[in-house]
């Protein structure tokens, strides 16, 4: 047996590595789309939900906080902030405590960095609850990998 590589098997390889690897990456693009689909189906977008990732887009929240583990590690994790503030067991009080703690910064509470003041609307403050919500309700399979907060 040669101890070389021919071109023709050099060639042989590399067509096959591409076929090989293209298939798993085809596979992969359609396993992401349909766990993107499913998680539409149990947990469909709003207009509100729409509305409400706008008003994080503009407001930068994403500077500070992390969202599913995206974002800068800042200030907390938001996704589970829903739950924290009750919207598992009382929907109504979690939405007023969140738009009421929003409405509320900075508290200029001492050793700790503030949360700037934003001039939201009504509607910007509940589209943006809406947002959270539904990003409670998003299954990430544990992700991030501990407790935000």
């Amino acid at each position: 047996m040669s101890e070389t590589l021919t071109k023709s098997a050099a060639r042989n390889i590399f067509y096959g590595g591409t076929v090989f690897f293209f298939v798993i990456f085809v596979g992969l693009v359609a396993h992401s789309v349909s766990t993107a689909n499913d998680i539409a189906k149990v947990n469909p977008i709003t207009p509100g939900v729409e509305a409400g990732k706008h008003v994080w887009e503009r407001s930068a929240c994403f500077d500070c906080h992390t969202l599913m583990g995206e974002g800068a590690r800042f200030a907390p994790e938001l996704k589970d902030v829903w739950l924290r503030y009750g919207g598992d067991t009382d929907a109504a009080a979690a939405r007023q405590n969140l738009k009421d703690w929003i409405k509320s910064q900075p508290t200029r509470v001492d050793d700790r960095h503030q949360m700037p003041h934003f001039d939201f609307t009504e509607a910007q403050l509940d589209n943006l609850v809406d947002f959270l919500e539904w990003n409670s309700k998003v299954n990430t399979q544990n992700w991030p990998p501990r407790k935000a907060g």
